[in-house]
């Protein structure tokens, strides 16, 4: 595939990751660089390049994908202490990885502004 990003390549399972949730819409890892205590990435299995993309996707997948993001959040046991949920869209917020993700932040008191 001409647009196959290392995100693709975890959902097949072809790269490693550290799994920390997955149901039929999301699957969520651990991120290789940790920003704080707990970081972790959330991909739709339904692909969109970023969160630009989300303005013409389907609703439905798109509210999926909200929803699972908050279940890996509950599932983390973040709820009680709060989080951060992070999308970084396009060059400049130095989106790395072509393939739309939410980052979650938590597990510390997070700063104010992030950068």
């Amino acid at each position: 595939m001409a647009n196959d990003t290392l995100f693709d390549k975890i959902l097949r399972k072809e790269i490693p990751s550290e799994a920390v949730y997955e149901d039929e819409h999301v699957y969520a890892f651990a991120d290789i660089n940790p920003q704080a205590p707990v970081h972790v990435l959330v991909i739709p299995k339904a692909r969109n390049e970023s969160f630009a993309d989300l303005k013409d996707a389907d609703a439905a997948e798109t509210g999926r994908f909200m929803q699972g993001v908050s279940r890996v959040a509950e599932h983390l046991g973040l709820e009680e202490n709060g989080y951060r949920v992070v999308f970084n869209t396009g060059r400049d917020a130095l989106q790395s990885v072509q393939y739309l993700h939410a980052h979650i932040l938590g597990g510390r008191k997070l700063k104010w502004p992030p950068g």
